[in-house]
């Protein structure tokens, strides 16, 4: 993968985004891992209830106190039998590459500040919800089933997968097999 120049301030910030249940989080640490960055997952952000609009948490908390070199700072959103609530202070301390994973992490209002955005899918999508129930559970079927609902019209008009630098296509047998 080549990185364009930093955009958040001294960062270069890469977005691994797509479909839940697509192998993102398993392909971006490992990106995260090679390029010796720090990851952040939406996860730390989203409810079911709350699937997107959660951005200005993150973008005051992260990514404004990045650009101008100082640490960030956000509270982790944490799950306690299916149901969230906040969690653990994250201190972000300033790194030469930060890797944003989850869905909506390489969004529009994002673009201009991204030095590369990687899309992640399993072109299945029954493959995909599989996968998201054997991570998060069978309770969470019916939630996850809504999810991908809301993912369909939300990339349908953010055009997330046509604005990507990179497209990594994965499988049920590993989510580790695409190299951007």
């Amino acid at each position: 993968m080549i990185l364009g120049e930093p955009r958040l301030g001294g960062v270069a910030l890469v977005a691994v985004d797509g479909p839940s249940g697509s192998g993102k989080s398993t392909w971006a640490a490992g990106l995260a891992a090679r390029l010796g960055a720090r990851l952040i997952s939406t996860d730390d952000f989203a409810t079911w209830d709350d699937p997107v609009s959660w951005w200005p948490r993150l973008v005051e908390g992260v990514l404004e106190p990045l650009a101008a070199g100082r640490p960030g700072r956000y509270v982790r959103t944490e799950w306690t039998a299916g149901r969230p609530h906040p969690g653990a202070t994250v201190t972000v301390e300033v790194p030469t590459v930060l890797v944003l994973e989850g869905v909506s992490a390489g969004r529009r209002s994002v673009r201009p500040l991204l030095s590369a955005l990687v899309w992640c899918v399993d072109p299945d999508p029954v493959r995909r919800l599989e996968r998201a129930v054997a991570r998060d559970g069978e309770p969470a079927r019916k939630s996850l089933t809504r999810w991908q609902l809301f993912e369909n019209g939300w990339f349908a008009v953010d055009r997330t997968r046509q604005r990507a630098d990179y497209q990594v296509t994965t499988t049920s047998e590993s989510s580790n097999n695409g190299h951007a």
